[in-house]
């Protein structure tokens, strides 16, 4: 989606202020540039205290408080934290999980699938869009908050989830038990009064077909969601949602609870939450990764709802870094920077995690930077906002072979999101940029010279012919260990591995093994250490018509292939039968690269480089500087400008970069 002007702006809750300030936090937003706040989505017990009873004052008073000071507002649905009332009459709307009964006080613990939950969620959502349509300067709605399913396997979750088996399997108990393999240590089914319980399976594919459905019913709850607020929302006004990641103490990887490119399909534009290391040990990879999940979901501009202001402990910013971490939001592709929040809370849980001010409520630091970054948004924002990005690489991602090596494990320090972030980090560091991919974006294949496929364990025939399809066009394959291993309900195929592809790899392997004392030899790309390079993970690849790239270094190993190349149709294709580190990887996808006919920029990380074509068609190019080093890049294009220093440069220049700082270059 297309924003007219950038937006810029916090979460801000009233409601839990400890004193009356919301004429200065206004006055503070004006004066910092602060053009949008996101307010109501975490409050439903103080709209609805008691059943039946609204209160809804200090939600107009943020509304007529924030048009006053030329404020937009994005309103938030409650729904994610149930208040004490509705959990009290209803005991069972606690979602029951793996783990068996809940208890209340948590968010985001309540049975999305409970009829109760549903009806009175539905009340407040009306209730409260009623309320704030008919201001002007709301300009979207928000559904929900980073929804899951809960793990919820309450009676209703599982009644839905036969439902859904009758529905996939044609009421054919049988093709069910064939295609799961039930007959397996007596799990086989032939009555569905008799379908247990799901909690107690030890069937892979049935266990992970429970949590496809689980992701299901996010999409499908969002749906609904959205369907009751398209009957009030003008046309003007958005709808959106606040997805995340993968959470390892900050966004990591593709979540596994929600297949975000379904459950993104009714909205208007895809919001997401980014939080990431700073300090030390910002690297820019949380926040360009990030970005790459959230312009694939609608193949467009995104929002970034929430991001971290001072944030979580140990995350305080450095001078600069905030500058640094919110232009790089929007490098990427994003139409907004929010912060979470305006200000610290005083009380709970996430006391400290601090906002833009602290808990004395005045300005600091982070406010002055702030406010530099909300000038320059309002200033050249028409030079940065809806911008066009298209990337050469493309990695594909699925929530299905996410869930196959969370059932059917390699090693417990090497899980899926390990291998698509060893992957899109060795990129990034390169300065190639990458689009991310979903199984269902096959028809999108043809627009890129290398496709990437990061333990592609669970594929179908039809996306298996897409990936022979690309190669035979042109294209250059990548494919790691556990690549179409499995058919899509984690069934590992019958034939050789990879599954209707040794051809087009020209190997093929039937035995694996961990790596252990086992290093590389014979490599065609430049290796930095033979010895002790494979960890985790290795295949012992067979070469027929292939090109042996590493072999590996063992006394028993020794005569299988680690790294395979083969040409096949008018393309090519490489396997990586092995998990190995970082700095070798980089060497050997920067092969590819050049390979594949594409420059490699003579910079890399801790220098970045982002580029895209703005709504002027000018290429914008952003130099980022992630390190305490200061760093000189020379400008290779035709005569442009430093945008935020209005500089003329042309080619050749010698452009300087501070630590933690960045430049933007307008073509």
């Amino acid at each position: 989606m297309k924003t007219e002007k950038l937006l810029f702006g916090a979460a801000y809750y009233d409601e839990y202020l400890p004193c009356d300030r919301i004429e200065t936090d206004m006055e503070m937003m004006e004066k910092a540039h602060i053009n949008v706040i996101r307010i109501a989505e975490s409050t439903w017990s103080t709209w609805e205290p008691r059943e039946g009873v609204f209160d809804f004052t200090r939600l107009h008073r943020m509304l007529q408080a924030s048009a006053r000071h030329g404020i937009s507002v994005i309103i938030g649905t409650p729904t994610y934290a149930i208040p004490a009332w509705l959990a009290a009459k209803y005991p069972d709307i606690i979602a029951e999980t793996h783990d068996g009964p809940g208890r209340y006080g948590h968010r985001q613990n309540m049975d999305i699938t409970h009829p109760m939950y549903l009806k009175h969620a539905e009340i407040i959502i009306r209730r409260l869009i009623e309320e704030t349509v008919s201001y002007d300067h709301v300009i979207g709605f928000q559904l929900d908050n980073e929804t899951k399913s809960y793990d919820t396997c309450s009676i209703y979750a599982q009644k839905k989830f036969i439902e859904y088996l009758k529905k996939e399997f044609h009421n054919d108990l049988n093709a069910l038990n064939h295609a799961f393999g039930l007959d397996y240590w007596s799990n086989r089914i032939d009555v569905w009064e008799d379908f247990p319980d799901v909690r107690g399976t030890i069937n892979g594919s049935l266990g992970a077909e429970y949590q496809k459905f689980q992701r299901r019913l996010v999409t499908d709850f969002l749906a609904w969601q959205c369907a009751i607020v398209k009957e009030y929302a003008r046309p003007d006004q958005f709808i959106t949602q606040n997805f995340d990641y993968e959470w390892r103490n900050y966004s990591f990887g593709l979540q596994p609870e929600v297949d975000q490119w379904k459950a993104a399909a009714p909205l208007t534009v895809a919001g997401f939450d980014i939080y990431h290391p700073s300090a030390q040990d910002l690297t820019g990879k949380e926040i360009s990764f990030g970005g790459a999940i959230a312009r694939s979901v609608k193949k467009s501009n995104y929002l970034i709802l929430e991001t971290e202001a001072q944030g979580n402990h140990g995350w305080l910013h450095y001078p600069g870094q905030l500058r640094l971490q919110a232009f790089s939001h929007l490098a990427s592709g994003s139409n907004s920077v929010m912060y979470w929040h305006w200000h610290s809370i005083h009380n709970a849980i996430e006391s400290y995690w601090k906002g833009i001010l602290s808990h004395n409520l005045k300005e600091n630091a982070t406010y002055r930077e702030a406010a530099t970054i909300g000038a320059d948004f309002s200033r050249y924002g028409d030079h940065l906002k809806n911008l066009r990005k298209k990337a050469d690489v493309a990695l594909l991602l699925s929530n299905e072979s996410l869930t196959g090596l969370q059932w059917f494990g390699i090693h417990p320090d090497l899980k899926y999101n390990d291998i698509v972030r060893w992957l899109y980090d060795a990129f990034y560091e390169l300065n190639i940029e990458c689009d991310i991919l979903s199984a269902d974006d096959t028809d999108l294949f043809g627009q890129y010279k290398i496709l990437v496929t990061p333990a592609l364990y669970s594929a179908s025939d039809t996306l298996v012919d897409s990936l022979r399809h690309f190669v035979t066009e042109g294209g250059h394959l990548i494919s790691t260990f556990k690549t179409a291993f499995s058919d899509p309900v984690l069934k590992i195929y019958p034939d050789d591995q990879p599954h209707k592809l040794t051809d087009v790899f020209g190997m093929t392997y039937d035995q694996f093994t961990d790596g252990v004392n086992v290093g590389l030899k014979d490599c065609a790309f430049e290796i930095d250490s033979l010895k002790n390079t494979v960890r985790f993970w290795m295949e012992l690849l067979l070469p027929d018509t292939a090109r042996t790239l590493a072999a590996y270094d063992h006394p028993q190993w020794g005569n299988f292939a680690a790294v395979t190349e083969n040409s096949f149709g008018n393309g090519k294709a490489i396997y990586i039968g092995c998990y190995f580190n970082s700095g070798l990887l980089k060497n050997l996808l920067s092969y590819a690269v050049k390979d594949a006919g594409l420059t490699l920029p003579a910079e890399q990380y801790p220098v970045i480089i982002k580029r895209g074509i703005n709504e002027y068609g000018r290429g914008i190019t952003y130099f980022f500087n992630y390190a305490e080093t200061p760093a000189a890049i020379t400008w290779k294009g035709g005569d442009a400008r430093l945008l935020l220093q209005d500089q003329k440069i042309k080619t050749g220049d010698t452009l300087a970069l501070k630590s933690w700082d960045f430049l933007i270059v307008e073509e």
